[in-house]
C-alpha cells in the first residue's frame, strides 16, 4: 500500500492524524497534513483506510501494491 496526500485539497481538519497518528501528521504553520510513512506496514492498513474514509476533503489516495 502506498499513501498519497493532495495538499491542495487538504482542509487541515486533522481527522487523518487522529485515526492514524503513525502515518499522518500536520504542519505547524497551516495544519496541512503530510505523511510520516508513505508505505505503512500491514498492521496499519485498516487505520489508513479509515483515514481515507473520514477525510472531509477526500485528499488521501491509496495505491495497493
Amino acid at each position: 500500500m502506498n499513501v498519497h496526500i493532495d495538499e491542495h485539497k487538504c482542509v487541515a481538519s486533522g481527522q487523518c492524524v487522529l485515526v492514524a497518528p503513525d502515518v499522518f501528521d500536520q504542519r505547524d504553520e497551516d495544519g496541512i497534513a503530510f505523511l510520516l510513512d508513505a508505505s505503512p506496514s500491514p498492521g496499519k492498513r485498516d487505520e489508513v483506510r479509515e483515514a481515507v474514509t473520514v477525510c472531509p476533503a477526500a485528499a488521501i489516495r491509496l495505491e495497493d501494491e
